[in-house]
């Protein structure tokens, strides 16, 4: 296996989280779909802990439709 010699903030320290701070954090985003879906896990995080809701993630994904926005406003079309 290869060391991983990427320079992190201390926070990220369990693989989700590397993966979260390398590909996400602190990249300024642009796309509606991917801004609806931080909008909705930031609210979901309320009390939690930010590891909680990059957890199920996957489960938030499904429960909004891929937080396709245009379908959860209009379900019909």
């Amino acid at each position: 296996m290869k060391k991983d010699d990427r320079e992190r903030c201390s926070w990220a320290t369990t693989e989700i989280y590397k993966e979260y701070h390398d590909s996400e954090w602190g990249k300024p985003v642009h796309d509606d779909r991917k801004l609806f879906e931080m909008l909705i896990l930031e609210g979901m995080q309320a009390g939690l802990s930010w590891i909680t809701i990059l957890n199920k993630r996957m489960g938030f994904r499904e429960a909004f439709d891929k937080f396709d926005y245009q379908k959860i406003v209009c379900p019909n079309n």
